[in-house]
């Protein structure tokens, strides 16, 4: 009922759709239900009854009646398919935008868990199918309901005996199709499991189609995914094994009920308890009876994807942002960006601490760099103070406020972060650039790109800023896709700065540069440097070195050195890998 109750609510700002889409339904089944009593009217009545001279004027009139209601009829069919498809098409979209809206909600943690793939096959085929739920489940469920009610009255009054008899065949019809409605709804589910499965590893070996080039595993590729293809061709079989019996079932309960009117329609003819001309009427009421049932036998199917869809949606909605502001949380005003760690831990989720028990006091304006071996908790570090996860204990402040006390987009507005790994939009360069201030104007992406040494690169490509990067920036090389990124940072401009390893996977040429932006970027803010080639340090304010245990040591460059400590082991090693 809690489903239901969700999914109702979606047809609240289309009221006025749906109650016209059901006043249409309502008009199509009473025409539908007319036409055999108009029939019965023909044979009984006019036909036998009326004298031939004024038969071809009843005839007319009862002619042009039909023609009038046929024409209505026209005008309701034309709403219900047209209106009542783009009703579906409109909750379907606000659907969407829940899903994508609540998704932009959820932390780091929920997408370390979660499959890409898995998510876009929530996304757009279980909405799909939702949406053809949503139009033609009550509508379906409306107009079967009014023929069978209505037709079962017609034909109650024709002859209540046989009526009664098909009445309890229809009952053990709605048995059976109640046993294997729920045998559907699970294998339905157990589909949706499985194309997600299969849309993730397409996914993901699309995405990674170069590393699987480079190393020839195609066939790997090809392996994995044939044996997600198989699992699902073998779910899909067996629910065609069940919908194979469930509607060849119906069938022929359906050939029953025929069976059963001719025989006992042959009976009653026989003994005086029926004319032919009712019989004839009986039939096709029994149409009009059987076409909803057949209508809502088809419907299951739909209906079993469009709810387990829905369910599958909602497990989405119903996933809380771990992360989220607090009641009073506050926005950050001119922030100077001094950020003080108080007793911190943290761990992912296997239990293991990978921080424990940090105290760092970064003062404003500080350079600040973050070294230690891999594993050691540099980039967690910098991911608490964003709040893209969250202090297992301690507290984190910048200027001296709790960060849980900051909204997350004041606070994150104040952040500027350059990774190694640059992700680049699918669009141009400018509008790429922009994304570190998206209402800024062309001149202030063009000032951004100068300062981040990107400007001339940028100018000697054909389109200029209006190239197109391609996906995640393919077209670029990693030093120009890193400069991008610095523009970005400089467009944003933030008080606080996290460079992390942004210069580790580039060639000297390129470093060179690149670092030459970062210095400049690094002017008059408070800057945290996680860095790989200890070199890039030499003139940061304070080095902190960072291990599974807490900070190791701390101090400048020289003193570091001087206390030979794991800073001046990690340092030679590195002099005489270059030497």
């Amino acid at each position: 009922m809690n489903i239901l109750k969700k999914f109702i609510d979606y047809y609240k700002p289309y009221k006025g759709m749906f109650f016209m889409d059901m006043f249409c339904a309502l008009v199509l089944s009473a025409i539908d239900l007319a036409f055999p009593l108009v029939v019965r009217y023909l044979l009984n009545d006019v036909y036998t009854l009326v004298d031939k001279a004024k038969l071809l004027h009843y005839v007319m009139l009862i002619g042009l009646g039909l023609f009038l209601t046929y024409v209505i009829r026209y005008f309701c069919q034309y709403y219900i398919t047209s209106w009542g498809h783009i009703m579906g098409a409109k909750m379907e979209a606000n659907m969407r935008s829940d899903i994508f809206n609540h998704l932009q909600k959820l932390s780091f943690s929920y997408y370390d868990n979660t499959n890409t793939g898995k998510l876009m096959s929530r996304i757009i085929t279980d909405l799909f199918d939702i949406s053809e739920l949503a139009h033609h489940g009550p509508e379906d469920i409306f107009i079967s309901m009014l023929k069978i009610l209505g037709s079962f009255i017609v034909l109650l009054s024709i002859n209540a005996k046989i009526t009664i008899i098909l009445f309890f065949i229809t009952l053990v019809m709605i048995y059976f199709s109640y046993f294997y409605n729920k045998r559907m709804k699970y294998i339905f589910k157990k589909n949706r499991e499985k194309i997600a499965s299969v849309n993730a590893q397409i996914q993901d070996s699309l995405s990674g189609i170069r590393v699987v080039k480079s190393f020839s595993n195609e066939g790997v590729e090809k392996s994995k995914f044939q044996k997600g293809n198989m699992e699902f061709l073998q779910t899909k079989e067996t629910s065609y094994f069940i919908m194979g019996k469930f509607f060849s079932g119906n069938g022929f309960f359906q050939g029953i009920l025929y069976l059963t009117v001719i025989l006992l329609g042959g009976i009653f003819i026989s003994n005086g308890g029926l004319n032919v001309s009712d019989l004839v009427v009986y039939i096709l009421y029994i149409n009009v009876f059987l076409n909803p049932i057949d209508k809502l036998v088809n419907f299951t199917e739909q209906f079993q994807r469009g709810i387990t869809g829905f369910e599958r949606f909602l497990e989405v909605m119903n996933t809380e942002p771990d992360i989220q502001d607090e009641p009073k949380a506050i926005e950050l005003k001119n922030p100077k960006g001094q950020i003080e760690f108080k007793n911190v831990s943290f761990g992912y989720n296997d239990g293991n601490n990978i921080l424990n028990n940090i105290n760092v006091n970064i003062k404003a304006g500080k350079n600040i760099a973050l070294v230690g071996p891999s594993g050691g908790g540099k980039t967690t570090f910098c991911s608490l103070i964003p709040r893209f996860y969250e202090a297992a204990q301690g507290s984190i402040n910048i200027d001296g406020i709790n960060i849980k006390n900051i909204k997350l987009k004041s606070l994150r507005k104040v952040i500027g972060i350059v990774q190694q790994d640059v992700y680049m939009f699918a669009g141009s360069i400018k509008e790429n650039i922009a994304y570190g201030k998206p209402e800024a104007s062309f001149e202030e992406i063009v000032e951004a790109a100068k300062r981040a040494n990107a400007h001339d690169f940028i100018m000697n490509l054909e389109d200029g800023y209006d190239t197109y990067v391609g996906e995640r920036g393919v077209k670029l090389s990693g030093g120009q896709k890193q400069r991008i990124s610095i523009a970005r940072a400089f467009l944003k401009n933030p008080p606080i700065l996290i460079l992390d390893e942004a210069t580790s996977a580039l060639d000297n040429e390129s470093e060179y540069f690149i670092q030459r932006s970062l210095d400049e970027l690094s002017k008059n803010r408070t800057t945290i440097v996680i860095a790989h080639r200890l070199s890039t340090i030499k003139n940061a304010d304070e080095i902190l070195v960072l291990t599974e245990d807490g900070i190791e040591e701390s101090g400048t460059h020289e003193q570091l050195l001087n206390k030979d400590g794991m800073y001046a082991s990690l340092y030679n090693m590195q002099f005489e890998q270059i030497s």
